[in-house]
């Protein structure tokens, strides 16, 4: 069988991690059985739907690297469709025209402890059929409702097996409004059905929807998908995430410095496992070890601490050229970029490849490279304090002894650091007596990577010029 998925969300917000881990459950589906993946916007909802999160969901669904191979389809496309399908049921006896005041059916059930479509089905039963019509072609206007046949409802979940559930739980659910529009449910099974999809993956708070879905596709006489009903993402509390929990739209840890690769591999292990110890996985990885079977019915946590160290791992292999795109992106939120290193995609490879080790974000990466970048470059306050400013005649004399010696040194990382280790030997004092202040001077930080690598890439007119800048400052204290 050909596999035919389908993602729909609705436009009435961003694309937040649960709707794109569905995305991605479904993509891999697709992708690992040569199948195709359909995108149908559910914008029925008009009051809450809007172009901007529409194009919200398209920008994350892109930035994930999620292709499509149909679509975006617009559920409001099919509206006539979805009509003419509740009408067909009308037809048919399996729904029945609603003509009753929604307060008064309320206030009938509340006091008949009776659920209020079982009150509505009598009152339809009262009228009879011809009376019924009678009041359609005068222009009362009703709703539609679907009515539940008696006893069970069956069908087998990919995630958690057989399923079943008592008809009598379930209630004549409306799917025409009165003003004509479809209701949800009804609107769902229309579309999947038109769209040929084969296979319908989505949250597991979807469950309770699947068995009057089911219904719906047997009372139209349509071929049913399998369903399959994934966990629900949880936050670090053990509840279903939300905005509490911090960021959740894709479009946030995109800003935050996150790689489109790493979000991949971190949401395709919420819910799924490859079946070994493997957690970093490359795209075409987790597309060869993807299978249903070993989606998880439990529930998963979306841990931030995880998915840096993910996103950290992504950083130290992503080939240079992209690292430098992504730091050329970041690099546009600094001030003083020098643009003849910013253009030089070689010294930038050097610059990369010194500082990925040490980012879990992109965001890392770009706040790293600022010394190398700017010119002028800030400082940072507490370094100044512990490593020129408690005792600024020495710490001068220093920079002032390791800046002769630079001067007289080969440009090399195993010459640069001969010297200097030397120079700590005649002074009879540690190499990080001369090493920290040199590093305030030439970076501004704390820490940065090995001091050695940082001049060679600095390059000794850079390097040299920091120095003496840094004598001059320390003078000033």
């Amino acid at each position: 069988m050909s596999v035919r998925v389908r993602f729909a969300p609705s436009p009435s917000g961003y694309l937040h991690v649960g709707l794109a881990r569905t995305a991605i459950f479904n993509w891999l589906l697709a992708r690992g059985h040569e199948g195709a993946f359909v995108l149908r916007v559910e914008d029925t909802d008009r009051m809450r739907s809007s172009d901007e999160h529409t194009q919200a969901i398209l920008d994350g669904l892109g930035w994930l690297g999620i292709d499509y191979d149909e679509g975006p389809l617009f559920q409001s496309a099919g509206v006539a469709r979805h009509r003419s399908d509740a009408l067909r049921l009308l037809e048919a006896g399996k729904a029945y025209r609603d003509f009753a005041d929604p307060a008064s059916v309320k206030d009938e059930a509340a006091e008949r402890g009776m659920h209020p479509s079982r009150v509505a089905r009598e009152r339809a039963e009262q009228l009879g059929v011809d009376q019924s019509e009678q009041l359609a072609a005068d222009g009362r206007p009703f709703a539609v409702r679907f009515r539940v046949p008696d006893g069970e409802t069956r069908f087998t979940d990919m995630v958690h097996g057989d399923m079943r559930f008592g008809n009598d739980d379930i209630d004549d659910l409306v799917i025409l409004r009165s003003d004509g529009t479809p209701v949800y449910n009804l609107a769902v099974v229309s579309d999947d059905a038109d769209m040929a999809i084969t296979h319908v993956i989505r949250g597991d708070d979807h469950l309770s929807n699947t068995p009057k879905q089911v219904l719906l596709y047997r009372a139209l006489g349509l071929t049913e998908p399998v369903f399959a009903h994934v966990p629900m993402i949880l936050g670090s509390d053990g509840k279903k995430l939300s905005k509490r929990h911090g960021a959740t739209a894709v479009g946030e840890y995109e800003a935050e410095g996150i790689l489109p690769d790493a979000m991949f591999n971190f949401l395709s292990l919420l819910g799924w496992s490859p079946g070994d110890d493997r957690e970093f996985m490359s795209r075409a990885d987790i597309i060869e070890a993807f299978s249903m079977e070993r989606v998880l019915k439990k529930g998963s946590v979306f841990d931030v601490d995880k998915l840096s160290w993910l996103n950290g791992r992504h950083i130290a292999e992503i080939p240079a050229p992209e690292l430098i795109e992504h730091l050329r992106k970041g690099a546009t939120s600094l001030a003083n970029v020098d643009s003849s290193l910013i253009d030089d995609d070689q010294w930038l490879t050097g610059l990369v490849d010194l500082l990925r080790a040490r980012s879990r974000t992109i965001r890392d990466l770009v706040a790293q490279a600022e010394p190398f970048l700017c010119d002028p470059f800030p400082f940072e306050e507490k370094a100044l304090q512990k490593h020129w400013a408690k005792d600024p005649p020495t710490a001068s004399d220093r920079l002032e002894r390791v800046l002769a010696r630079l001067e007289a040194s080969e440009w090399t990382a195993t010459a640069l650091e001969e010297g200097l280790r030397g120079l700590a030997e005649e002074l009879e004092i540690g190499a990080g007596k001369l090493i920290h202040p040199l590093r305030v001077a030439v970076t501004g930080r704390m820490s940065s990577p090995g001091i050695f690598d940082v001049l060679t890439l600095l390059g000794r007119e850079r390097a040299l010029s920091r120095t003496r800048a840094g004598v001059e400052r320390i003078g000033a204290l």
